[in-house]
């Protein structure tokens, strides 16, 4: 393995960077010392969210915080999830990179959680392979985050902070240490979260997570969606003494806050961090010789693949749980079924709004269960989780009834990939106007990359407009009525625009490469009194063409 150098430290304590408070963060720069974000949300690199993070990085520092690369998955760890990763700390430059010490998928089946590893020598090695191979890539340190878990195995054969300070002195990775999480494995799994810190070497830590948490009779939940609990802050400081004055950042995802409580609770942090500023850091652990890769750990692999047949079928739950040690396994394993039944509710209703309100939450949740189990997620990425929606509709025997739903998908999932097309500048009537008879014949005129053309049966425009806040457009007379469409997205808000079937025709040829000419004499087949300057215009207007090949 190459020899990644060190993570760079930031000074102060940061915040997560979260979508409700973009506005305040690129208007008003509040005072953070670092933003961090969710990896997964940015690999697209193109949009809103990549334009956000590209004016913030310029005066924030930022660190990228996986959550989809899966680094213990004995089988379905994806070299093509990793890659997109490099190309986005190529170009994000962060000062920290991390991910987590969990598994996630099982072959091509991801899961989309953070799921628990079996703390054993055959999980070590691989952990150490898959470590070096992403410091490989990345050409840079790697910090890997402890997570909180609900179940423990029969099969460890080391505790997590063990398990932790091997991986970091045989890779030469660093820590993430989230105290929340230390505290919530204590109550979970009667651990001690102080013998945890005093376990790990100092030096082998590089950043530090607080979070709050939720308390339920038979387990604690890290659900990053409350104040940091007062056990929590004491663990802290107890952490600050061991191991000085380190990046420290505040969690909160769930239920999300005004940004002034958020900047709170970093205030809080930021008092007991200045106590330890001067705290003397020592070297960081040296890389030692690894050990074989350990890809190959047919023991690993099974027992995942029981924990993970058990999430999708509830049959095979007494296999599951016969891996697990301690009380209350079962209800604490159905915590993690919950999770993955909420991950395909919340990430499909985000990008199906309108069938949701269609066919009504209880009714969605159970398509989404549907659809989850037909179609597991086959990326690290939650944001392409959805993208077989409109054929799932099709075949689906319970929505017969209601056949315009697959084309409603279909916009759906349009709008919601336009959100992350490149951007584009469209082209101005000037331009245009510059050109000769002769070359608007001829010119080829291409479309904005988040342009995409619709064409349905039903009136599906209109009644997807029908459902938008404020658009004064009532609920469709006649469903049965075909409509022509486009969804585009000038700057960053994507729209639905309705097009005639002339207006669709033409841009149907210049979207597959046509000549302005032939675009007109399809437009003139379908209407012969097409309007070309109203149109163009239109076109103009909505930024619809971004290039002009004369």
């Amino acid at each position: 393995m190459s020899s990644p150098g060190p993570a760079q430290p930031m000074p102060g304590v940061g915040v997560g960077l979260r979508a409700p408070h973009y506005r305040q963060f690129i208007e008003l720069r509040p005072r953070a010392a670092w933003l961090e974000v969710h990896t997964e949300n940015y690999l697209d690199q193109a949009g809103w969210d990549w334009h956000v993070l590209q004016q913030l990085r310029r005066d924030y520092p930022i660190s990228l915080h996986g959550v989809g690369l899966g680094l213990g998955s004995a089988r379905g760890f994806s070299e093509q999830h990793l890659d997109r990763v490099r190309a986005l700390v190529q170009r994000v430059e962060p000062m920290l990179v991390s991910e987590h010490l969990c598994w996630s998928a099982v072959g091509d089946r991801q899961l989309n959680d953070l799921l628990p590893l079996t703390l054993d020598r055959a999980a070590l090695d691989l952990l150490c392979a898959r470590v070096g191979r992403v410091q490989d890539v990345l050409k840079r340190q790697l910090l890997l985050e402890n997570v909180s878990t609900y179940v423990r195995f029969h099969a460890d054969a080391m505790s997590e902070a063990e398990f932790m300070a091997a991986l970091a002195a045989r890779t030469g990775c660093g820590l993430l240490l989230d105290i929340n999480n230390l505290y919530v494995n204590q109550c979970n799994h009667g651990e001690d979260a102080l013998a945890a810190i005093a376990a790990i070497r100092p030096g082998m830590v590089g950043e530090m997570h607080l979070a709050g948490h939720l308390v339920t009779p038979e387990a604690v939940i890290d659900h990053h969606g409350d104040t940091v609990a007062e056990p929590v802050w004491r663990l802290y400081e107890a952490a600050l003494q061991r191991f000085g004055a380190l990046p420290t950042l505040i969690e909160w995802d769930t239920d999300i806050p005004e940004l002034s409580v958020l900047l709170g609770e970093a205030e809080k942090a930021e008092v007991l961090h200045r106590q330890y500023a001067a705290a003397t850091m020592a070297d960081a652990p040296r890389p030692a010789v690894q050990a074989p890769a350990g890809e190959q750990a047919p023991a690993l692999a099974a027992s995942q693949q029981t924990f993970a047949g058990a999430l999708f079928d509830a049959r095979q739950a007494p296999a599951a749980l016969a891996l697990f040690k301690g009380e209350h396994n079962e209800h604490r394993y159905a915590l993690y079924r919950g999770n993955l039944s909420a991950t395909w509710s919340k990430t499909l209703g985000a990008a199906y709004p309108v069938i949701q309100q269609l066919v009504g939450e209880e009714f969605f949740g159970g398509l989404a269960q549907a659809y989850g189990r037909a179609h597991p997620s086959d990326n690290g990425d939650l944001n392409r989780f959805g993208a077989h929606f409109a054929a799932f509709l099709r075949a689906f025997p319970h929505v017969a009834d209601y056949p315009y739903l697959p084309d409603m998908a279909t916009l759906e999932w349009t709008l919601h990939r336009a959100h992350y097309a490149l951007s584009a500048d469209g082209v101005t009537a000037q331009q245009m106007a510059a050109l000769t008879p002769e070359q608007i014949e001829t010119a080829r005129l291409t479309l904005h990359p988040a342009c995409t053309l619709l064409a349905s049966e039903w009136a599906t425009i209109p009644l997807w407009q029908a459902h938008q806040a404020g658009s004064g457009v009532p609920f469709p007379a006649e469903l049965a009525a075909p409509d022509h469409g486009l969804v585009t997205r000038p700057r960053w808000k994507t729209q639905v625009l309705p097009l005639t079937a002339a207006s669709h025709a033409a841009l149907s040829v210049l979207a597959a490469g046509g000549a302005f000419g032939a675009a007109l004499d399809a437009a003139f087949e379908q209407d012969d009194d097409y309007d070309i300057a109203a149109n163009l215009q239109q076109w103009i207007d909505h930024a619809l063409i971004v290039r002009i090949d004369a």
